[in-house]
């Protein structure tokens, strides 16, 4: 799948993010809202991860090279880690501020005018969301579906905050906007928490997921019905890529040619289940006792 155009997805992002800092920081200077300035320190974060998804995307890109063999599929991942680096830097930076404001509570002011420039904050981050999780499936990309999760849980976050801070309007109750930033807080922790567990995942060359591993298992079951055994199958997830390998058992008394054109039936068949796939086979032959010793074989 060609991955120049993800990068216009990036940039748009980028725009969202820029545009929805301005409204959500006018909505916090209207109103005094520490709730609200918390949604506004979030969307800083937004605007840091699309900027590093931009450049990411970019490298990712990159053709595979002498040094870089495998390519650069992999720099997908140290975009979405630092972005929920960055988020949990945002809930500490929130925290520290909400426990203040709830110490020394103040009245909020402007708090329709306020409201309504936050509500547009978020129904901008709602539409780009939905485009940029519609790109992320299209191009296979790990850093647009982070920027997407991310901006989807903004506007949670966002419509989380307006409600309370238009019941701290009706009621009067300062309090609750501290404890609303509170709220925001923990709730990006988990989110940032789930980013970098996907990264790390990723760099650590976690197999591919179910959905894909059953779509793999389907198509080598259909050899099994031919006779045709398979084991040491290895796979693993670098951004948008797939690796997979695996040892190919055939008939022994099948010449290599045979073997070898069996072969590349097998890995023209599991990209056409795993598109973007690198496989890589290795034939050996039935019934022999050394074909079945490497079957546990660290590669």
């Amino acid at each position: 799948m060609p991955r120049s155009g993800a990068s216009k997805f990036a940039a748009l992002s980028i725009a969202a993010a820029l545009a929805t800092i301005s409204l959500k920081t006018l909505a916090w200077w209207l109103t005094d809202s520490v709730g609200l300035l918390s949604d506004a320190i979030e969307g800083t974060i937004n605007l840091a991860g699309a900027t590093v998804a931009l450049a990411m995307i970019s490298v990712a890109a990159r053709p595979p090279d002498e040094e870089h063999a495998f390519g650069y599929s992999k720099a997908e991942y140290f975009s979405s880690g630092l972005e929920g680096t960055l988020i949990l830097i945002a809930a500490i930076v929130i925290g520290f501020v909400a426990v203040e404001r709830l110490i020394t509570p103040r009245p909020l002011e402007q708090v329709g005018a306020g409201l309504a420039v936050s509500a547009a904050a978020s129904l901008i981050n709602y539409m780009v969301a939905r485009r940029l999780y519609e790109a992320s499936h299209h191009y296979r990309s790990i850093a647009l579906e982070a920027d997407a999760r991310h901006l989807m849980t903004d506007v949670w976050t966002s419509a989380g905050v307006i409600a309370g801070v238009a019941a701290v309007w009706l009621t009067g109750w300062e309090r609750l906007d501290p404890l609303i930033a509170l709220a925001v807080a923990a709730n990006i922790v988990w989110s940032g928490y789930k980013l970098m567990q996907r990264s790390i995942d990723g760099l650590l060359d976690r197999a591919l997921p179910a959905e894909q591993m059953r779509a793999l298992d389907g198509t080598l079951e259909r050899y099994r019905a031919r006779g045709i055994d398979f084991h040491a199958l290895r796979t693993r997830q670098a951004g948008a890529r797939s690796f997979v390998t695996l040892h190919v058992l055939v008939p022994a008394d099948w010449t290599v040619a045979q073997g070898h054109s069996l072969a590349h039936e097998v890995e023209r068949d599991i990209r056409e289940a795993l598109p973007d796939a690198a496989v890589l086979t290795h034939v050996e032959p039935l019934g022999y006792p050394e074909s079945y010793q490497d079957a546990d074989l660290d590669r």
